[in-house]
Parts: C-alpha cells; structure tokens; sequence
C-alpha cells in the first residue's frame, strides 16, 4: 500500500522528481555493479593461474633448500645472515570508489647477502627460488585481497541497487499513482459542481 501522502500538485512534483533520482542511482548502481564485476572477473583468473604457479615455485624453492642442506650441511648460519627485507610499498587504485591495493618490490635483482666461502651454488638456487617465491606471494596477496574488496563492493552495491528497484522506485510510483487518482477525483468534483452552480444560475 502506498505511503500517504497529501495530494497537491507540489508534492506531486517533488514525488516524480525524487522518482527521476532514484531512476537515475538504481542506473548508475547497476553500472558500478557491471563494471566492479567484470574487473572481480579478471583478478579470480589471474588469481587462479598465479596459484598454481606458486605452488610450484614453493615446492622447487624447498626443494632447493634441501639439497643445500644436504650438500653443504644445515644452513642455518647463513640463513641467520639475511638481512629482513622492508623494500614493500602499498599504493592503492580506485574502481568505482572501490580501493584496490598495489604492492610494489623495490628490487626486481636479488641481491646475495652472504659470502662466497661457505657456500656454491646450490645456495644461490636456493635463494634465487625463494626470492622468485616472495615475488609471487606478493602479487597473489595483493590479487586476493583486491577480489575480497570487490566482492565487499559488489555485495553493497548490489543491496543499494535493490533497495531502490524494490522498495523506493516503487513506492514513489505508488504515490504518484495515489496523487494523481485524488487530484483527477477533486478535478472531476469541481467541475460537477461548477455544472451544478451554473445550471442554478440559468434558473
């Protein structure tokens, strides 16, 4: 049932220009919606091909590791050696006012932070396949949290747009209809009165 409402032309007016702005934010939600969507499409495919690869670059990087281990003994020394990599910035980009995370490396070489004596090649392979490892466990972190704020997104989005479709679109119509109904009534009883009146006269 309609809300009531008083039925004058002003409130008229304001009803269908308060219909026309909803009209118009029900569009513009169900584009945002269109577009957030299609870029949640884009980031679940990346992510699902770069999920794979670093699962296989985590198994190589291990057993990379092992075979250091075995052929230059534990290398917990030069392990104990790495200095702790800070080099990770966080910039951010925005879809639809939707802020999607970017992490950036500062060095795309590694740089070795241990010496020649002690060590051969099996651990600079080593390092080499988890350092490739942390690239990669970076750029999945930063897809997989971008698809966890485009679905938060997409999820508000889509409760406003249906908001509006179902319950505000509606019931502006609703009392548009209300409005014009009693207006057309009054119109109709004053123009029988005014028949009356005027018959009166002639009289």
């Amino acid at each position: 049932m309609a809300e009531q409402v008083f039925p004058t032309k002003g409130n008229l007016m304001n009803i269908k220009k308060s219909l026309s702005l909803a009209q118009l934010g029900f569009e513009l939600m169900d584009k945002k919606r269109n577009i957030l969507i299609r870029e949640l499409m884009s980031l679940v495919e990346q992510a699902k091909e770069i999920r794979g690869s670093v699962e296989d670059t985590y198994k190589e990087a291990y057993q990379a590791l092992q075979t250091a281990n075995i052929i230059n003994g534990v290398i917990n020394d030069i392990s104990g050696g790495m200095t702790v990599d800070d080099s990770l910035s966080v910039t951010y980009r925005s879809v639809m006012g939707c802020e999607i995370p970017r992490i950036k490396i500062a060095g795309t070489v590694p740089t070795l932070n241990y010496g020649f004596m002690n060590t051969d090649s099996f651990v600079d392979k080593a390092y080499i396949c988890f350092d490739r490892a942390k690239k990669m466990t970076v750029k999945l972190a930063e897809i997989e949290n971008s698809v966890y704020r485009l679905t938060n997104s997409i999820r508000k989005t889509q409760t406003r747009a249906n908001a509006l479709q179902n319950i505000v679109i509606p019931r502006y119509q609703e009392q548009i209809k209300f409005i014009t109904v009693s207006l057309e009534e009054k119109e109709r009883e004053e123009f029988s009165r005014m028949k009356v009146i005027k018959s009166r006269k002639i009289r």
